[in-house]
């Protein structure tokens, strides 16, 4: 597998309505599949981990989508939507439909990357808007969040959790048999909640790369 050049990268802010949430959009040229990341409410799209493994993605041809689920006027605010899954996948579903209407993205298959509580927001996109989501992955995430949904939730879903994080494990086992298409659990030896030990990040972004390739049919070595 060739590493594809920066260079080749197109790389643009973006401010998506109708919300005006601040996001990233890379389009690696020749880019097959497209990622979007959703965060954990307490997170925004500056996310170092989020934007590495968008990083480590991009080189396998797939464009990336990394935003903001909520704006910094909520949380000064007090806004219902930094603690509303619900309100929080309104926006998600938003920006679905943005990305249909992006030249350089609308053509993309388009599957989710969830981490924490973005999980949650992920899946129940997933589940209210089914054909425009081909795959989902959810890292350190919070499926059981969202446990009254997963039987609508079609898209094939990886769950990625660190050995060390024994609690977020269970969570993740104890909804498996819920989903309402195919589900995957991987355990992630020595990595905690946040994936901080060094390769394990390295590690996520290998097993998204694999699970998303091999659901639209793309060898996993990542030839196109």
């Amino acid at each position: 597998m060739g590493v594809m050049p920066q260079e080749f990268n197109t790389s643009r802010e973006v401010q998506i309505p109708p919300f005006g949430l601040a996001g990233e959009v890379v389009v690696p040229a020749g880019a097959r599949r497209l990622v979007v990341f959703v965060h954990d409410a307490a997170s925004d799209h500056t996310s170092v981990r989020n934007r590495t493994v968008a990083r480590l993605l991009q080189p396998r041809g797939f464009a990336t989508v990394v935003f903001d689920l909520v704006r910094p006027q909520d949380r000064a605010d007090g806004a219902r939507v930094v603690d509303d899954l619900i309100e929080q996948s309104d926006r998600l579903v938003e920006l679905l439909s943005w990305i249909g209407r992006e030249r350089d993205l609308a053509s993309l298959p388009c599957s989710l990357f969830g981490a924490g509580t973005g999980a949650a927001v992920a899946l129940v996109a997933a589940a209210r808007v089914q054909s425009r989501v081909h795959a989902l992955v959810s890292r350190g995430g919070r499926p059981d969040l969202a446990k009254p949904v997963l039987g609508l939730v079609r898209a094939p879903t990886l769950l990625l959790v660190g050995s060390a994080d024994l609690e977020v494990l269970d969570q993740n086992r104890s909804v498996m048999a819920l989903f309402g298409g195919p589900a995957a659990l991987e355990v992630v030896p020595g990595a905690s909640h946040l994936f901080a030990e060094e390769g394990a990040l390295e590690a996520v972004a290998r097993l998204t790369a694999d699970w998303l390739a091999a659901q639209v049919g793309l060898a996993s070595s990542g030839q196109r």
